[in-house]
């Protein structure tokens, strides 16, 4: 028994090393760029199969979470999903902390261009500290199941007064083997036009960073803000799960 957990502990720690290497060797320079000029990037192939994997059998694990959220009962589409319990698991959080500094640098640099008086903390701690002063203390990391028929109707991810820029999906099924359709939509409403609609095909261990709810983009004028809603087109066969890593913490 001794030995079953300490491989089990010391694969843990490889895949935490792994996950950590992987986001910093990313060119984040090339990144922020995407970032700025369209509000999403995709990044392939940041977790392995094993680690989609394990991630996706742990929503059949009820210790995990603290809500279950059925979507057809709310108008949000069909399917379900989960929101993690803190304390997440360790995989999930490194990835969360890890990601975090590397945002902020985006963050903030979105905010000033927009002349809004808010700068973010390179912590993660510090944004969940701000959550907390304002009531905001449940965790808001998701994990997402469409079957056939599901898909997410366009929404964008605020949970109370603080929020946090941008957000994360990862996709922990791969499209075209494990299920067909359920795109990842984005939309793009420019004022006093009418809304652009982007669709992305992300793949197994694929991370997709995108605007929360606007991002910045330069007129004539200056800046101005570029409103941003995303959703999941119709699965039309096959079983789709994803993991929302969401920066800020929701109201009770």
């Amino acid at each position: 028994m001794f030995r079953i957990f300490w491989q089990d502990y010391n694969m843990e720690i490889r895949a935490m090393e792994n996950v950590i290497q992987n986001i910093e060797n990313l060119n984040w320079s090339a990144i922020t760029e995407e970032m700025h000029k369209h509000g999403y990037v995709v990044i392939p192939n940041l977790l392995t199969d094993l680690q989609c994997d394990l991630l996706k059998d742990g929503y059949y694990d009820s210790r995990l979470f603290r809500k279950t959220v059925v979507m057809e009962r709310h108008r949000f589409g069909l399917g379900e999903y989960k929101y993690f319990d803190y304390p997440l698991p360790e995989l999930i959080q490194t990835i969360r902390s890890q990601l975090y500094p590397h945002l902020a640098v985006i963050a903030n640099a979105w905010f000033r261009a927009l002349k809004i008086d808010k700068s973010f903390s390179m912590k993660h701690e510090d944004l969940l500290t701000d959550c907390r002063l304002k009531g905001q203390e449940q965790a808001t990391v998701l994990i997402l199941k469409y079957s056939q028929g599901g898909f997410n109707t366009l929404h964008q991810d605020l949970y109370g007064a603080v929020y946090f820029p941008i957000q994360v999906v990862l996709m922990l099924n791969e499209p075209e083997v494990d299920f067909l359709g359920g795109e990842f939509v984005l939309t793009q409403q420019i004022p006093r036009a009418q809304s652009k609609a982007i669709v992305l095909k992300p793949k197994k261990g694929d991370l997709v960073l995108f605007a929360t709810n606007f991002r910045p983009e330069k007129g004539r004028l200056g800046y101005f803000r570029v409103n941003m809603k995303h959703g999941v087109s119709e699965v039309t066969a096959g079983e789709r799960h994803a993991l929302g890593i969401i920066f800020h913490d929701a109201e009770k």
